[in-house]
């Protein structure tokens, strides 16, 4: 082939891998990185093949040396190392459906970075480049902005937007990178029309950063605006840009003391984007559990100095180092598989190693920038925006990790570094980029023939191996879940065995999902023996997901919840039922082990002493857990519960109200037993318990006029004659015979 068909098809490759961004497939688990990733190794494999059949034919197109690209390849080099030592081999380098960031997946990255240096050699090139980046970015932010609208549904509610991306942090991120190509662009055409179209295009990417309500982003893209003015005014040789420079730096940091003092108006707080600009904060909750998370890290370090625990383990550290007070600042994200800081889990899973060799990246792109923009081989604006990148990404990414996204970008970004490293004259450059000025064009060769049908090869093997049977499998994943949704145990595990079939190394999570219902449901489809059928098929893959790191505290305590379920469908067998619980308890033990302080743990092993008939060993499991920390509701009412279910009532009931003054109602999920311990409330003439109790209820039996009219009833009783009148408005909605009613109790009330 021609010099000008292979650069044809690499940057239209190119151009594709973008559109990666746009690709969320219901029909995949976990949707939003499946499908992107999947597609884009797909295509990077494909192209890979053709851009060595390039360089091999044609050796004039082959990246020359520097030190951007030995960076990266060093990076990469500890990356790959660090699977060797790793925790958990299969995690590093083969990664999970969930985030797809293990080896195999992130070095199609580096092959699309050198593809880009590659074929983009000059100003046209890369002009063209941007302009097809900035359009997809363009239509992720109309379709985040349309979630803000409530044009299209977001699963975050309206407050913050995922676009097609699934992350509002990676929209936040996204954005970053789009407004700065956008601004290269536009500093460098002269043309009015598309000046104007990128001012548009800029708008909306700036809405859709805004909506992303990502304070990450904020923070990493605010610096940036401080810092790009600062350089304007320092290094402009024009007079008029360094006043504009101050100018805008003087509105800035005025625009952001005001905000600060004033956060506490009615005019900010009424706004959601200034809401949460200004309550950016250290002691917010989430800054706070990223603060537990890197302790952990930093405790972890001197363990593993050189290659870290291995790429992608992050949750090995977090779990051996959980600080029980976590679950003051939240109860719902409690497993970090990252550490939310680029840098420390880079540092912490890869090692000084891995750290060193990322940042020499970075380290090489300002040494380059800074000599071109020396010798005038840069210009002010090019080295002013990608400066203020480079600093918004590595201060947005302190409180998150990347992704597909940001990867893509990142590899862009660096791409054009490279290329302004050795652009000299823009004329002159272009001329060299024409075949007829480098290598003339020549027959099909044998060696053409040889690497096009032996890469072609290997990458037909390595797409349906690693690619299209995976997504058979997550196809299948998505079938099983839903048959489960239905009640159709069975159907669901018949699906299950028929997506596992595909035997793929990305099986982990679907296993997973299949073992979690089956330790948390009670199957009767089929009668006991189809039960036990079940359930041995359950603990089966419970122990494959084991197998790969028995140090996984979430899979040991998966493992430990299916064996004790399937210890309880085989009380008909006494050696069975020990056979199946002995495990549990030697699974669930091995899980406390590796994160001792992870209080939901320690009820799993109150359950499985409970289905042993050992009750004292249970309430001691649960009097341990409330010790971990007093504040966590939880385990005072788990062990309220426990208490009342063995008749110890004034136990129970003493433990009972510690759980309700700590606002643990919403623990129980039974109306039976909430109704119950109301009762007793009644009796002890305990209104401020029996209303938590009341409010639990009307969750659970949202349509029960008789509890809204009770409650509306504690509500005056207390004093609290809104919330009396809201609920009994609430009653007579559902019950328009109560009309009459209600307003007389509303007079009485006023």
């Amino acid at each position: 082939m021609s010099q000008n068909t292979y650069l044809k098809i690499l940057r239209w490759g190119i151009y594709l891998s973008f559109l990666s961004v746009l690709l969320t497939w219901k029909n995949f688990y976990f949707p939003y990185i499946s499908t992107k990733q999947i597609y884009f190794n797909i295509l990077t494999e494909i192209l890979f093949v053709f851009w060595l059949a390039l360089i091999i034919k044609y050796p004039s197109w082959r990246p020359k040396k520097n030190w951007i690209s030995f960076g990266l390849l060093a990076f990469f080099t500890a990356m790959l190392l660090s699977c060797f030592g790793s925790t958990d081999f299969n995690l590093s380098f083969w990664g999970d459906i969930e985030r797809m960031l293990g080896f195999f997946h992130l070095f199609h990255f580096l092959i699309l970075y050198f593809i880009i240096i590659t074929v983009m050699r000059s100003w046209p090139d890369w002009r063209d480049l941007f302009l097809a980046f900035i359009i997809f970015g363009f239509l992720v932010s109309l379709h985040g902005i349309a979630q803000r609208l409530e044009i299209i549904k977001s699963p975050w509610g309206p407050g913050r937007v995922i676009a097609t991306i699934g992350n509002a942090a990676y929209v936040g991120a996204y954005a970053i990178f789009n407004l700065s190509f956008i601004f290269i662009l536009f500093f460098k055409t002269r043309n009015r029309l598309l000046r104007a179209v990128l001012a548009a295009a800029a708008f909306i990417v700036l809405l859709a950063l805004i909506f992303s309500g990502t304070r990450g982003a904020y923070l990493g893209f605010g610096a940036s605006l401080l810092f790009m003015p600062f350089l304007l005014a320092i290094l402009s040789k024009s007079k008029k840009a360094r006043w504009y420079g101050l100018l805008f730096l003087f509105v800035l940091i005025i625009s952001i003391t005001g905000l600060v003092l004033n956060r506490d108006s009615a005019f900010v707080q009424n706004n959601s984007f200034l809401a949460r600009l200004a309550n950016i904060s250290m002691s917010s909750s989430t800054m706070q559990t990223r603060f537990i998370s890197w302790r952990a890290a930093a405790r972890d370090f001197t363990s593993h100095p050189i290659l870290g625990t291995g790429l992608g383990n992050y949750a090995i550290i977090f779990d051996k180092y959980f600080d029980p007070t976590f679950y003051n600042y939240t109860r719902s994200e409690t497993y970090f598989d990252q550490a939310h800081n680029n840098l420390i889990d880079i540092a912490s899973t890869t090692g000084l190693l891995g750290l060193f060799t990322y940042l020499s990246i970075f380290i090489a792109a300002f040494v380059y920038l800074i000599r071109g923009f020396k010798k005038r081989e840069i210009s002010s604006a090019d080295f002013i925006l990608l400066i203020g990148l480079i600093v918004a990404y590595f201060i947005q990414n302190l409180v998150v990790f990347d992704a597909l996204v940001t990867y893509i970008s990142l590899m862009v970004m660096l791409g054009y570094i490279y290329w302004l490293s050795r652009a000299k004259e823009p004329e002159e450059d272009e001329k060299e980029n024409l075949p007829a000025f480098r290598e003339k064009d020549r027959a099909l060769e044998n060696k053409e023939i040889y690497s096009l049908f032996v890469f072609g090869l290997i990458a037909l093997i390595l797409i349906y191996q690693f690619d299209l049977k995976p997504a058979k499998m997550l196809i299948g994943t998505i079938n099983g879940q839903m048959a489960l949704a239905k009640g159709d145990v069975i159907g669901a595990v018949e699906e299950y065995k028929n997506a596992l079939s595909y035997n793929t190394v990305l099986d982990r999570d679907s296993r997973a999902s299949l073992v979690k219902a089956l330790g948390s449901m009670t199957v009767s489809e089929g009668g006991q023996e189809k039960a036990k059928e079940i359930l041995d098929y359950g603990v089966e893959l419970a122990k494959a997901n084991v197998k790969y790191n028995p140090k996984d505290n979430l899979m040991q305590v998966e493992l430990a919840q299916v064996l004790d379920n399937a210890s309880r469908v085989n009380t008909d067998n006494s050696d069975k039922f020990y056979y199946y619980s002995d495990q549990a308890l030697e699974a669930i033990d091995l899980a406390v082990a590796s994160s001792p302080g992870r209080i939901p743990v320690y009820f799993t092993k109150a359950q499985i002493y409970l289905t042993r008939g050992e009750t004292e060993k249970a309430i001691e499991t649960l009097e341990y857990a409330v010790s971990l920390n007093e504040d966590y509701y939880e385990s005072t009412c788990q062990l309220a519960k426990v208490y009342m279910a063995l008749e110890r009532e004034e136990e129970g009931y003493a433990e009972m109200d510690k759980c309700l003054d700590k606002g643990g109602a919403q623990m129980f999920s039974s109306s039976v037993f909430v109704k119950t311990v109301i009762n007793h409330y009644i009796d002890k003439g305990d209104a401020e318990r029996m209303l938590t109790l009341y409010a639990q209820l009307t969750r659970l039996e949202p349509k029960n006029v008789e509890i809204w009219v009770n409650l509306s009833k504690l509500y005056a009783q207390l004093g609290r004659k809104e919330e009396a009148v809201e609920a009994a408005r609430k009653a007579a909605l559902l019950d328009p015979g109560l009309e009459a009613s209600v307003e007389r109790f509303i007079r009485d009330l006023e």
